[in-house]
């Protein structure tokens, strides 16, 4: 078979490969990705503020009042859409630290992921890497203002290990569990900026490049570690700070600064319950 490909023109070899390149990859998927979710199953939720829902609503109460939990997050609206028992682990602040290992008083969310766990989700490593936290530094004005701290490449090579060591750590503590990462929404536009975010290009190029970087690694890991992707900041192209349907906000803000709205969390739990139970 390899000579019949190797005497095939250049173009028809590069679409065979691309084409096994494809089907290897569909070949690592989770054999569970496609089984329905009894209604009841349990479902715990990952992550960070991006999950937890900062500022979007009430607190939930009975969870630690620092992690920013709200009733409204795309968690608990996807768990109500789909009949699940929710176990919500998700914190404000997090890194993929925090989701492998206790953080303070907090243990690690990943204990929170049983042997009959069915779903989880998992939002991560923006503040690994300072993506809302330089955000927050164009916020101030003067002269003392700090600079956005630098962030090597060891630095993303740790995130990307962290991130495929939580993927095996479910698989491993929950094998019949659906695991979908879910990217973070887009905040700043490709094209002109608008009153709303009051960035200079080069604080408005670091964070579309850290953008870009995050969901690339996170569809590489999501891919490489037979889990589901939901490309939340793909699917919200448009819905920008700038756009007139923002899923995500800048400055200033009803809610939490440089975080998802509440509609950003509704569209994410939409998104979601049409990939796992589609109609």
């Amino acid at each position: 078979m390899t000579e019949d490909i190797l005497r095939q023109p250049i173009a028809i070899r590069r679409w065979i490969a691309a084409t096994l390149l494809a089907l290897t990859g569909c070949a690592t998927t989770s054999p569970h990705a496609t089984q329905p979710l009894p209604p009841g199953s349990l479902y715990v939720a990952l992550g960070s503020s991006y999950a937890a829902g900062a500022g979007i609503g009430p607190i939930v109460p009975g969870t630690p009042k620092r992690c920013g939990q709200t009733v409204n997050n795309y968690p608990r609206l996807l768990a109500e859409r789909l009949g699940l028992h929710l176990v919500d682990a998700s914190c404000g602040g997090a890194t993929t630290a925090n989701i492998l290992g206790p953080w303070s008083e907090l243990p690690a969310q990943i204990a929170a992921v049983a042997p009959d766990t069915r779903l989880v989700t998992v939002t991560i490593g923006g503040n690994d890497v300072g993506y809302v936290r330089d955000l927050f530094q164009t916020m101030c004005r003067g002269a003392r203002c700090p600079s956005a701290l630098p962030v090597t490449d060891a630095d993303w090579a740790t995130l990307e290990r962290n991130m495929r060591q939580i993927a095996r750590d479910v698989q491993q503590r929950a094998p019949r569990a659906k695991l979908v990462f879910v990217d973070y929404l887009r905040i700043i536009p490709d094209g002109a900026l608008c009153p709303a975010v009051a960035l200079n290009p080069d604080q408005a190029a670091l964070s579309r490049e850290k953008f870009r970087r995050l969901a690339s690694l996170t569809a590489r890991v999501a891919r490489d570690e037979g889990a589901m992707l939901l490309p939340a900041g793909k699917l919200s192209d448009a819905h920008h700070a700038c756009s007139s349907e923002p899923w995500a906000q800048a400055f200033p803000a009803k809610a939490a600064p440089w975080h998802p709205t509440a509609a950003g969390h509704a569209a994410i739990a939409d998104a979601l319950a049409g990939k796992l139970a589609p109609r």
